[in-house]
């Protein structure tokens, strides 16, 4: 792996931040990614859960009962926007 930063700055800051954790750069990165990753997967897995919540619940409702309410609609708008946000420290 090739641990090349343009910025010195941000090299020297995962440096200190390897050190105190006491391990080598490449390992404190790679850590770094792959809790970034699971995050990921976890909040897709979270959201995916729900949605399989929701789906169920429709159907075990039986036919003529699926549109929904004035709140479901809005619970599904808050829902929408709260994925469209973005997120703080999100890699671009």
């Amino acid at each position: 792996m090739s641990l090349r930063f343009p910025d010195p700055e941000q090299r020297a800051a995962i440096a200190a931040a390897a050190r105190q954790e006491g391990v080598s750069m490449q390992e404190y990165i790679l850590s770094a990614a792959y809790a970034r990753a699971t995050a990921v997967e976890n909040t897709f897995l979270d959201a995916f859960r729900e949605s399989m919540t929701r789906s169920g619940d429709v159907f075990a409702a039986g036919p003529g009962t699926t549109d929904p309410s004035a709140e479901q609609r809005a619970a599904e708008q808050r829902a929408l926007a709260e994925l469209e946000k973005p997120e703080a420290g999100r890699a671009a």
